[in-house]
């Protein structure tokens, strides 16, 4: 029996287990079978971590296996557990996540009965830069940038939720991203406002993803008149983005919603 623990923001959820408790295990088949909706538990992603001075060392599976560098979902979803499971009390209420994309550092606001807000710090950006794609007969300008992971933000508007779910596959495969991408429908409302609709990376449609609403957030600035402090919309709710000099912050819940054992 494994020991698991699911938490979710905006229904973006994530399964997680102690690297200890998966030694010995193919983690990629793991990740498959646990995250299933019908036969698993269900999840977008597996995170595997260990708990280190103030915080966690975490790593990423996709539903699918395959690897991912960083969710700011997921991070968000470990502060929590690390809060709610482990009993953390982080010191200037601060906690450290360590990722394969870097340091994130997440800053305690506040509860709301099990939801438990935070500010992440999600680091600097590449430059984001447009790109001209042939996808499915299609040219397509998009923005393409990296916010720890690899993203592809298209800017139009109104959002078509049929066309993502056409566009998005096409898009995470294409030659142009040969690791794959994560993908970003998004229409700027107002200066102050960007609605998504996402594909993400090995897992398809989310309700929600925090890295991917930090490259929404700056592609919308960069090129499509939006503010450097947005609410961004996507189905799940909203999540605040910063882009400072000093990097990305991206402020939002996360709520512990299961503790329980996989038989798998």
């Amino acid at each position: 029996m494994l020991p698991v623990v699911k938490a979710h923001a905006y229904g973006n959820d994530f399964l997680y287990v102690e690297e200890r408790q998966a030694q010995g295990r193919d983690r990629a088949g793991l990740a498959r079978a646990i995250c299933e909706r019908r036969t698993g538990i269900g999840a977008d992603g597996l995170i595997l971590y260990r708990l280190i001075p103030g915080g966690a060392a975490m790593s990423l599976l996709n539903a699918d296996g395959s690897y991912a560098e960083v969710s700011g979902n997921g991070v968000r979803g470990l502060a929590a557990v690390l809060l709610d499971v482990h009993g953390l009390e982080p010191d200037d209420q601060t906690i450290v996540i360590e990722t394969d994309a870097g340091e994130k550092r997440l800053l305690l606001l506040g509860r709301d009965r099990a939801r438990v807000t935070f500010r992440a710090g999600m680091g600097v950006p590449t430059t984001p830069v447009e790109e001209t794609l042939e996808v499915l007969g299609e040219r397509l300008r998009v923005v393409v940038l990296r916010v720890g992971n690899p993203q592809c933000v298209r800017l139009e508007s109104p959002l078509d939720e049929r066309r993502m779910r056409r566009l998005g596959p096409a898009l995470e495969h294409h030659p142009a991203f040969p690791e794959g991408t994560n993908v970003e429908f998004a229409s700027v409302e107002a200066p102050g406002r960007v609605r998504i609709l996402i594909w993400e990376r090995g897992v398809g449609p989310t309700t929600a993803s925090g890295t991917g609403a930090c490259a929404a957030a700056v592609a919308a600035a960069a090129f499509g008149g939006a503010s450097r402090d947005v609410q961004v919309v996507s189905p799940g709710g909203s999540q605040r983005v910063e882009w400072r000099e000093d990097g990305l912050f991206l402020t939002g819940w996360a709520e512990v919603v299961l503790r329980g054992e996989w038989a798998g």
